[in-house]
């Protein structure tokens, strides 16, 4: 019996494995247009949801800048792992203090392709190898596409075009400064906060987003067409 269920663990572990590793080579073809965990769950549990890809020569510029901005500010230095970060972390934790967040762009977009949300070490182990093989097999700019394309943005909101749609009335190519930097300040917590609505610390966090994303230059060159 034991070896029994060893076994199947083995299995359920090396599918797990696999899928992203024979998937990702895949996803560097610009016709194909990944689904996340959850989109399948809402899907398959016949839910309501919304998801409409486009290309991210199809999104606003500032959009782009300020997801980087707000959510992974080395995006186009690191190798999927920040490194620095990391280990900021880990000290957190062994000193037992509370620990804040490490996650990459890279990450956060195998997570939501290939893995399960909540917090977990069991997660974060599995995560942080598929975010490295993901930076190594996909350029940043397909990354920052595909990341755009899956992330939830409110209960069956899935991508920036329609999220774009839901909360402003307008496509994604269209945002403006200010639009963008809400949205991307929204991502931390997407069902508690809302940008079309902001309260006073969303609107505080917007207005640095804001600034950064304008003056980021050079800083986002890996996402800026060749």
């Amino acid at each position: 019996m034991i070896r029994r269920i060893a076994a199947i663990a083995a299995l359920v572990i090396l599918v797990l494995v696999a899928i992203p590793l024979i998937l990702t080579p895949l996803y560097a073809l610009r016709a194909v247009h990944p689904v996340s965990t959850l989109m399948l769950a809402d899907h398959f549990g016949f839910r309501s949801m919304q998801r409409e890809w486009v290309d991210i020569d199809a999104i606003a510029p500032v959009m782009v800048y300020s997801v980087m901005m707000s959510e992974d500010g080395q995006f186009c230095r690191h190798d999927g792992i920040d490194w620095g970060e990391m280990r900021a972390v880990v000290e957190e934790a062994l000193a037992g203090e509370e620990t804040r967040g490490a996650s990459t762009i890279p990450m956060q977009t195998v997570k939501n392709l290939f893995l399960w949300g909540g917090r977990s070490y069991v997660r974060k182990a599995i995560e942080a190898p598929l975010a490295l093989y993901l930076d190594l097999v996909l350029s940043k700019r397909r990354i920052m596409e595909i990341y755009l394309n899956v992330v939830e943005w409110d209960r069956g909101i899935y991508g920036i075009e329609a999220a774009a749609q839901h909360y402003f009335g307008r496509s994604a190519a269209r945002l403006t400064a200010r639009q963008a930097a809400l949205l991307a300040v929204t991502l931390p917590n997407p069902i508690q906060r809302n940008p079309a609505n902001p309260g006073r610390g969303l609107n505080r966090l917007a207005d640095r987003v804001q600034r950064m994303a304008k003056s980021s230059g050079d800083y986002v060159g890996c996402v800026k067409p060749a």
